[in-house]
């Protein structure tokens, strides 16, 4: 069990705590440095921006536009190979199209502080191949 340690940057308002982040992966490759102290109250390093691409497929029909099968990824690969799965499982007879959204976030930002924009539109041609089209910027 360690001591607390009152924090010297933030003149004793926040506690010092030891962290070991990454230190598996570290030692792993022989990387791992001693043990980081961190204080609770002064601000960490700001957080790295996230991304996520999000599929979904579109079912048109008489009765107007559905949602069909939609997942998310945080890789572009796996978004396009689990869209062209979805969209091949969808009978042959039915009318759809897909899309992947390319989202950009910061941990903690409300859904409207997003970058979100469309890089691909997707489609079924008769042969049952999925065809990707760029989107424009």
């Amino acid at each position: 069990m360690t001591t607390p340690v009152r924090c010297t940057e933030c003149e004793g308002r926040g506690w010092k705590i030891v962290t070991r982040r990454g230190h598996v992966a570290a030692s792993g490759l022989g990387l791992a440095a001693s043990a980081q102290e961190a204080c609770l109250h002064c601000p960490g390093p700001t957080e790295t921006l996230q991304e996520r691409f999000e599929w979904e497929v579109r079912i048109t029909s008489e009765q107007g536009e559905a949602l069909g099968p939609c997942g998310s990824s945080a890789f572009q690969a796996t978004a396009m190979d689990e869209l062209r799965k979805a969209m091949r499982s969808m009978p042959g007879d039915a009318s759809i199209r897909g899309s992947i959204v390319h989202k950009v976030f910061d941990f903690g930002a409300g859904a409207d502080g997003w970058s979100s924009r469309h890089i691909f539109r997707a489609y079924l041609d008769p042969a049952g191949s999925v065809l990707f089209e760029r989107v424009a910027k």
